[in-house]
Parts: structure tokens; sequence; C-alpha cells
């Protein structure tokens, strides 16, 4: 949906609220006209239903809109004596057309200053439950939302096991582009493993399917901060065509914010030219330096003097959080990711043989390496050199390029490409030159030969981006222990993590603490 068929679309929504309430104004004492006049009408409404005039925000926010709507929908009624259980049904049912009833075929009176308090148990649990979701969505919609670490490929900085809160409000709350879908959850409701949002993600059907039209276009609340080199980010996985981060059935072509979010290292940034020399980032003829958290990590085989080595010993002793693979015999093992520091130490463990470096050498090209072209010889260690574009920035394009940007032009960019001969054609006209809508990134793990990042599948675009992760709150091992000394730690920063989890635990016992001695003054006033 595009602006435009936006504006049309609630222009719409107004005028069938309009004819479906007006009388209902008329017997609130307002004016007829004041049912029609989009944003006004809805301040009025809660006038009419008793309710605070901050609803009316509720109800333009994507995904909090669905559970609100409701609840107007069975208040209006309420307002007008319709109380019955029947009456709350119908107007739910109905989505909202039952108010046409009330409209037009009964005489009914406005009930001024109506109780707003449930007349049962079950009501006021419900009220409280669905006001708990509205709340906990707009916080995990426009400013926080819980991540968990799933993959080894930030080691060191970020553990598998570590439960992250992500800022939205860093680069911009993203406003959500699929309007039908379940709160709180991404592209997979819980247990039942169903998708959790209305959209025809078939090929064929991606851009005709009516109910794709209802996707907003990409909007973005202006952040306060923007990314930059080397922050750990999360974004949605730009090539992600699976029905949930773990399973396929076929390639399902999701809106952006349904793509499985992934976390990274952006190590270059719109304008950048990055370059991978023997594992090692290049940006802009330097070697990029990583903040000091940060640690790499390479893969090694390591042949073994007497059998498979102690993994518990492994992590207390040597911090080797990424575990080894063996052969049949345990005479090789594979270890994906040692730091230098770790290595230098395990080298002098009495099972340890013999060790090799599993790093390519130049020109030897692996198929899995972006652009996926074989006239680009690149592999994990020795990659590009390749531009990373900026908004308005213009390259010159030939066929030779071409393989590093054609996804962008088409897929991010929305244009239509086609190569006659030696010739490029762009939405029908030959183009020698392009000119880039959007800033792009190159997202990249620490665990150099253990992390599927950019170097597979290219560049992501900012309308891509979810968040910073800005606080590790809860952090488990893998036998299920907790790390006390990760939780309340920050994501950024230089020097070693402080856990600041003894001052929440203080700071929230004196809230609970305070909020008890105040109750207890009410009571005795």
């Amino acid at each position: 949906m595009t602006l435009t068929q936006l504006f049309i679309f609630l222009i719409v929504i107004q005028i069938i609220h309009g004819l479906g309430t007006w009388k209902l104004y008329l017997k609130a004492d307002r004016q007829a006209w004041e049912a029609f006049v989009p944003v006004y009408n809805a301040v009025i409404l809660m006038k009419i239903i008793n309710r605070p005039w901050w609803w009316t925000i509720l109800l333009f926010l994507p995904i909090v809109n669905l559970i609100m709507f409701p609840v107007v929908w069975v208040e209006t009624a309420r307002s007008f004596g319709k109380n019955s259980t029947t009456d709350t049904i119908l107007a739910i049912v109905s989505l909202g057309f039952y108010n046409y009833y009330l409209n037009y075929a009964l005489d009914l009176e406005h009930v001024k200053d109506r109780s707003l308090h449930p007349k049962t148990a079950a009501g006021d649990w419900i009220s409280s439950i669905l006001f708990a979701i509205v709340a906990a969505t707009i916080v995990h919609t426009y400013f926080i939302q819980p991540y968990t670490i799933p993959t080894s490929s930030l080691e060191k900085s970020l553990l598998v096991g570590d439960f992250l809160f992500v800022s939205k409000f860093h680069y911009g709350a993203r406003v959500p582009m699929t309007t039908i879908a379940a709160p709180m959850v991404h592209d997979t409701i819980p247990f039942i493993k169903k998708k959790s949002y209305l959209y025809n993600d078939h090929l064929e059907k991606k851009n005709t399917a009516f109910v794709n039209k209802l996707s907003l276009p990409y909007l973005r609340l202006p952040g306060f901060q923007k990314i930059k080199r080397n922050d750990i980010v999360v974004f949605n996985w730009p090539v992600d065509t699976m029905l949930n981060m773990r399973y396929t059935d076929r390639n399902h072509y999701k809106p952006i914010d349904k793509k499985t979010n992934y976390v990274k290292r952006a190590v270059g940034i719109p304008g950048d030219s990055l370059e991978v020399r023997d594992g090692y980032v290049y940006i802009n003829g330097e070697q990029n330096q990583l903040p000091d958290r940060a640690k790499l990590q390479f893969s090694y085989k390591i042949e073994t003097n007497d059998g498979p080595f102690n993994n518990d010993h492994l992590t207390k002793r040597y911090g080797i959080t990424d575990l080894p693979q063996y052969n049949q015999d345990y005479s090789l093992s594979y270890f994906p990711g040692l730091t230098d520091e770790t290595l230098s130490q395990f080298k002098n463990h009495p099972n340890v043989k013999n060790i090799e470096s599993l790093k390519r050498e130049p020109g030897q090209r692996e198929k899995s390496v972006f652009p996926h072209d074989p006239n680009y010889h690149w592999n994990n260690d020795f990659f590009g050199p390749i531009y990373i574009p900026e908004a308005g920035a213009t390259i010159n394009l030939n066929l030779e390029v071409l393989p590093l940007y054609k996804r962008l032009i088409t897929e991010y960019e929305d244009n239509t490409l086609d190569i006659k001969g030696n010739q490029i054609y762009i939405n029908g006209e030959v183009a020698n030159t392009y000119t880039f809508k959007k800033d792009y990134y190159w997202m990249m793990g620490d665990n150099r030969h253990n992390s599927q990042d950019a170097r597979s599948w290219g560049f992501v675009p900012f309308d891509h981006v979810v968040g910073k992760p800005v606080l590790i709150w809860m952090s488990w091992d893998r036998f299920g222990k907790p790390r006390w000394e990760r939780f309340f730690t920050t994501v950024h920063g230089n020097g070693k993590p402080v856990s600041y989890l003894i001052p929440f635990l203080i700071a929230l016992a004196a809230w609970f603490g305070f909020a008890q001695w105040r109750k207890r003054k009410k009571a005795n006033t």
C-alpha cells in the first residue's frame, strides 16, 4: 500500500464510520458532521463513550488498533445501553457494523457518566488482560524488544544463551508494515507453530493478493542516533524465505518486518569501501579496529594425541565456548572458533598434537560466498573490495559490477532490470549509472569461520534494521546454569562488562517498599 492508497483507505474508513454513527453522535448531544471528520471524530467518540482522549492514538497504532477497535465497538454499544453478552458478541463478530443497527434501527438514549467498572470478575480480568497486552505491544513495537542469542556468530561479545533487550528508539522505531498480525510475536505463534500474520507469501501472489495490499509502506520514527561502524545491530535477514528460523517447506516471500531477526556487527556503513584480507576487515584501506570487548575467532583443525577433549575443562580453563567436533576415531577435531589468545595457550595442551588453520587462500573461490558469480573469486577470508552504497550516491553500472548490486536495484529499490546484449535496462531505459535510494550496511560476525553473514548474502538495507541491543538482562550456559556475571550488563562499551544486577534488585526492592508504604498511608487517611 502506497501513501496515497493509505490516505484513500483512511478516508473510506472515516466515511464508513460517519455513516454508521452520526445519529449516535446526535443522541450524545454532538453534531452529525463531527462523525465524519478524520481523527477529530475519534476524539469526540472518546468523550461519548467516556474514555480518555489518548485512546485515539491507540486507534492509529498498527497491531495495537487490532485490539482497540473491538474494545471501542463494544464501548460504543454500552454507551447507549446495550450491555448484554449478545450485544458484545454482535459488536465484535460484525466488525463494528452492529453500530449501523444501533444507529438506524433503534431509538436509543445516550448513557452519560456511565460506570466504567466491569460488572463481573471475568469482565475485570478480561479488561486487565486486554490493556496489559496493549501496553506490552506498544513497548515491544516502539521501545524495547526482547531477543535471544541463538548462535555463536558474535561469541565473546554475545554468548549463546544471552537474553537481550533491543532498543527500537536509538535508530528510530519502525512502524509495523504487516497490519494484521498477532501482538508480541514474530513470524510464528508459539506452541501451535502457525504463521503469526495475515499475508499471502507465495511468489505469484505477493504483489496481487488483496490482503497484501493492506500492508503499510515503510515508515520509521526519528531516532537520536545513527548506526556507527562496529555497532552490534539486530535486523531482518534480507534473503529470508523460510517459514520460520528453523524450518521451511517452500520459499516464503515474507514482508520485511516478518523476516527472521539476525544480530551481527555493522563493520561497514554507507559510503565505505570494504575488503577482507586473511580474515581481517579493511575499511577504506585501513584495518578495522574492533572494540576491546570484541574478540575475533577463526576455525582450526587439531590433531589429537589421545581421544576427545574434556568440554567442561575447555570452557573453564580456556574460555572455549564453541565446542569441538570430531571424526570417527577422535584423531581429528574441528574447533569452530578460537581467539588468538586462546590458541596461544591451547597449543600447549597435552592432547594437542598438531594445529592447522582453516583459512582459505587468495583467489580460492567459494560458491557460497556473495555475489555467487563465477567471475568473482572470493572466499570468506579474502573478499572484496566492495563499495557499500549510501542514499544519493551514484555508481557506474556495467555487466562486471552488476552482480554486486542487482538485488539492491530490483529487490530492495523496486526497479525492473533487463540485460540485452551488453546493455543494462532499468525500468525500460538504458542505464550506464545508478543512483541509490537507500543506505546499506555490511553486517558480519566476529566468529569469522562460523558466521552466516553479509559474506553469504550481501548488503542490509536500513529499512531492514530492527534496533540496537543495549542490555543483557539474563544469560544461561549450555548446561542450564545462570551466568550471574552477565546479568544486567551492557552490550556496548569499553572494558570488562559490569553487572548491574545488585543495584537493580536494590532499586526494585526500594520501589516495592515505597509502594507498600504509600498504600498503607492512603489506607490510614
